[in-house]
């Protein structure tokens, strides 16, 4: 071990990287704030991030889906995939993929983006709980495809399509999916991913 492990305590075969930045001012969780956003509570956990229900005090108050680097995983290049992740979301425009309204980084130096929050059921449920047809799951379906298509036009591959990132939420009297895209890549002209 060199001089430079032994004086970080890092052990051989042990992971090297280093934070970016530090847990302090880092926002505990539920009861939180990061910026304008309060944290009500979690949505769901991946790999490196946290997506949180929050809700936006000013300038309008609004219930938004935010997505933020946990304590301790921003490093470079956790930070650099979450970058790329967080550009590739904002070049969706379609009528079933959640919209970024924005993306900043805390005090802490972490960086996040805010999205829309869909209160939805995923796809399976809604088609089971209202005994859908065939046909009526195709027609959803076709929906959802078209969104996959669009993310597919702007270079982007979701990663992870499965019920409970489709949720089905009620317009009027209309079930609309809309897709909550978090884990994606970006592809050059190629089909290539890109990290």
């Amino acid at each position: 071990m060199g001089d430079a492990e032994e004086k970080a305590n890092i052990q051989p075969g042990e992971d090297k990287t280093i934070p970016t930045a530090s847990f302090a001012g880092a926002a505990a969780g539920p009861g939180g704030q990061v910026g304008p956003y309060k944290l009500l509570s979690i949505l769901g956990e991946g790999g490196y991030g946290i997506v949180f229900l929050a809700e936006q005090q000013k300038p309008v108050k609004r219930r938004v889906a935010l997505k933020v680097i946990k304590p301790g995983m921003d490093t470079k290049e956790v930070i650099a995939r979450f970058e790329a992740e967080r550009q590739a979301l904002a070049l969706l425009t379609h009528p079933n993929i959640a919209q970024v309204y924005t993306a900043e980084t805390t005090e802490a130096g972490r960086p996040y983006f805010v999205m829309e929050y869909v209160k939805g059921v995923p796809i399976t449920e809604y088609c089971d709980t209202e005994k859908l047809t065939v046909e009526q799951r195709l027609e959803l379906f076709l929906q959802v495809c078209d969104a996959i298509r669009h993310a597919h036009q702007k270079g982007i591959i979701h990663r992870d399509i499965k019920p409970s990132n489709i949720l089905i939420s009620i317009e009027g009297k209309k079930a609309v999916p809309c897709q909550i895209l978090f884990p994606c890549n970006l592809c050059d002209l190629h089909g290539k991913i890109c990290t």
